[in-house]
């Protein structure tokens, strides 16, 4: 069989199957066994070996990235797996974000703190934006703490094992921090997502009926870290937006509450100053 029918074959699989871009996969599948870019595909003839066996996975709806081991994030091309939250297209409005608040931060050397790194993306994105920058990541749990430091490898990024809804976490930290960026587990309990996303570690998604347990308890530590003046990115669900920008404004401790919309214009962020004394 050659490799355009075997891709033809394969779209229709994955289309029966529910796949929601059947044909982009099994380029991707294609690509990600052969080393090339799925562009590269293009005048090749023969089946990479293991190509039926990567779409029989992606058939029972295993993410994408398990299965090629890796999820690209802006320039960055991270290792996932099992155990690890597997990093979004959407997140990287709020990295660029965060980028452009370096731009203006009036500090050689910025402290900048991701909670709930998981695989290390925003900070590692953070770190290759300003080599210059001092950046810890906080993770809870190990099996994504093990992933975030395998992708931190050679960085200078520090990977942390830490409770984000603990106000004492990173204390050497408090009051040094510029720029905090969290991307929470913030979905509300529910059984009608995409099969995907059940595989993802569910203490990474899901937060409770509302989806703002994690995002409520964690704005103490965020409070504690930041400089007067210091800013913070959060991403969260978009049914949330009200209730994220409330939590900061009757915190009492942050102003300059600002929502930000992803690419599809939906209100997926929410930034905050703290007050400066």
């Amino acid at each position: 069989m050659s490799l355009n029918q075997a891709l033809r074959d394969a779209a229709d699989i994955l289309r029966s199957a529910g796949v929601p871009s059947p044909e982009v996969d099994a380029r991707l599948l294609a690509a990600g066994l052969l080393g090339v870019g799925p562009l590269e595909l293009f005048g090749r003839s023969t089946v990479p070996e293991g190509f039926w066996e990567a779409v029989r996975r992606r058939e029972l709806r295993e993410p994408l990235q398990h299965i090629l081991g890796s999820a690209p994030f802006g320039p960055l091309d991270l290792q996932v797996g099992e155990g690890v939250f597997i990093p979004r297209p959407e997140t990287e409005v709020l990295a660029d974000w965060a980028v452009g608040q370096l731009k203006r931060i009036d500090a050689a050397n910025p402290r900048i703190v991701d909670l709930c790194t998981g695989s290390g993306a925003l900070a590692l994105y953070l770190a290759d934006a300003c080599p210059s920058a001092r950046i810890a990541g906080v993770e809870k749990q190990d099996d994504a703490l093990r992933w975030a430091l395998r992708n931190a490898e050679g960085t200078g990024v520090e990977m942390l094992r830490g409770d984000v809804t603990d106000p004492d976490t990173l204390s050497e930290w408090h009051r040094s921090v510029d720029l905090v960026v969290t991307n929470p587990p913030y979905v509300p309990l529910t059984q009608d997502l995409d099969p995907e996303v059940y595989l993802d570690p569910p203490e990474a998604v899901f937060a409770g009926n509302t989806g703002m347990d994690v995002i409520d308890a964690m704005l103490p530590l965020i409070y504690n870290l930041l400089i007067p003046g210091g800013v913070v990115g959060i991403e969260h669900d978009d049914t949330t937006s009200d209730a994220v920008q409330s939590a900061l404004l009757t915190h009492g401790g942050f102003d300059t509450v600002t929502v930000l919309t992803d690419l599809a214009g939906r209100a997926r962020f929410v930034t905050a100053s703290k007050v400066s004394v």
